[in-house]
């Protein structure tokens, strides 16, 4: 039989609501530490710039997402 593009099943891609967020939810959505949150964002820290209060704007979080990748993305070699 023949592969049918139809048959094969499509790859989801995690969907992640672009809004503000503080380390603690962001440490949530990458599964790891509040501690080890603030040392992935501390080497980035100049590409997003300074919080606002307690979380990191919409625009900063577009560069926490590209940088650090969205959270849940399964990844191919």
């Amino acid at each position: 039989m023949k592969n049918n593009p139809m048959n094969q099943q499509v790859p989801t891609v995690p969907c992640i609501k672009l809004k503000a967020y503080s380390i603690s939810e962001l440490a949530a959505l990458y599964e790891c530490s509040d501690k080890t949150m603030k040392t992935w964002l501390s080497e980035i820290g100049e590409e997003i710039g300074p919080r606002k209060g307690h979380f990191y704007t919409p625009r900063q979080m577009k560069v926490i997402f590209t940088e650090l990748g969205i959270p849940g993305m399964m990844y191919q070699e």
